[in-house]
């Protein structure tokens, strides 16, 4: 399965870009950044996919809990899952409608590039819960 981060805002050469791609370049599965511009326009999901929205009105899962949410989608022939990282006012109430998923990172507010950095850790440590690795329990 293909992982698709959609993002608003532009990382260019920060400390959070940086780590960003740290993790992406750790993800075993096939993974892309898209940055959207402003106002974002969000491509149309392909045929097979799932999209998570980003939303503080979301569901907080555990890494665990993403994990297995990851690996159901994956077992039931999903392509590809599309993450969205919002502008600041967040997500249209359309766009949230149309979510299989409204992830939230708890009830804090973070800034948008910690966010894909966080996004990115968890999806790696989804796959290491995924392939039984330790990076998971260190």
């Amino acid at each position: 399965m293909r992982l698709h981060i959609l993002a608003c805002g532009r990382a260019g050469r920060s400390p959070e870009a940086e780590l960003t791609e740290r993790y992406l370049r750790r993800i075993p599965w096939e993974i892309r950044l898209t940055e959207l511009g402003t106002p974002p326009v969000v491509p149309p999901a392909p045929p097979a996919s799932r999209t998570a929205v980003l939303d503080a009105r979301g569901e907080a899962l555990s890494s665990e809990a993403l994990a297995r949410t990851l690996e159901g989608w994956r077992d039931s022939g999903v392509r590809e899952a599309r993450f969205l990282i919002g502008p600041a006012d967040g997500w249209s109430s359309r766009v949230r409608a149309g979510a299989d998923l409204l992830l939230a990172f708890g009830p804090a507010t973070w800034p948008h590039l910690l966010v894909r950095a966080m996004l990115c850790e968890q999806l790696f440590r989804a796959s290491a819960i995924l392939a039984g690795h330790p990076y998971h329990r260190r």
